[in-house]
């Protein structure tokens, strides 16, 4: 069993979009004619997929942290310090992790409120 889509609540699609195509390099796919509401779909890997959906009213959770909900991508740590400048250049507020791990990582805040964990795509998991 693997995950095949997370959906986000947003209040711009297309910024949200363009963030995540922008930074992380997802790639924006077409998207099913059957959504009434304004919505984005984007291409994470093979398989898994990141879909955004407007809603007016949205307001980012409390509980957005590392020691909360948080969602965790791997990226090549020897590309961080570009994905840095590339999330601080759309808005990200980059967060230093609070737990010391065997391997690099950061956290950062998206402009939606979201927070995202980026590990290194090299690492030996902890035990």
């Amino acid at each position: 069993m693997s995950i095949a889509h997370f959906t986000l609540a947003t209040r711009d699609v297309i910024a949200s979009r363009d963030f995540f195509a922008g930074t992380l390099g997802w790639e924006p796919i077409e998207r099913p004619g059957n959504i009434d509401v304004e919505a984005a779909w984007l291409r994470i890997a093979a398989g898994q997929e990141l879909h955004l959906l407007r809603v007016p009213d949205f307001e980012p959770s409390g509980f957005e942290r590392e020691f909360g909900r948080h969602f965790a991508v791997e990226f090549p740590g020897d590309s961080f310090a570009g994905l840095k400048e590339r999330l601080a250049k759309r808005g990200a507020q980059l967060i230093d992790p609070i737990r010391e791990t065997p391997f690099e990582r950061f956290f950062f805040r998206d402009p939606n409120g979201y927070v995202f964990e980026v590990v290194d795509a090299k690492r030996t998991p902890e035990v």
